[in-house]
């Protein structure tokens, strides 16, 4: 039985990085994600820019949380998949 240390480094070094860049894709989706703490406070002085600032930030976090979605049924189908 003959181990291909090349193709198993490659695996392992794909699978690190996958895994690490899900992991920083959802923190940056988490902490991108609007605390809901100055939505209009305040009698008009910024409140406009503070909702476009939510509404940014909303999607900055969806689209990290879709990409990490992404990645987590990609590699689903080719586990299941054949």
């Amino acid at each position: 039985m003959d181990i291909h240390w090349a193709a198993l480094g490659g695996v392992f070094g794909v699978s690190l990085g996958i895994t690490l860049l899900t992991v920083v894709l959802f923190s940056l989706g988490v902490a991108a994600q609007p605390r809901g703490d100055g939505g209009g406070h305040g009698g008009g002085h910024g409140g406009e820019r503070t909702r476009g600032a939510n509404r940014t930030a909303t999607a900055a976090a969806l689209l990290c949380f879709g990409a990490c979605l992404a990645v987590a049924v990609y590699g689903l189908t080719l586990i299941i998949g054949g």
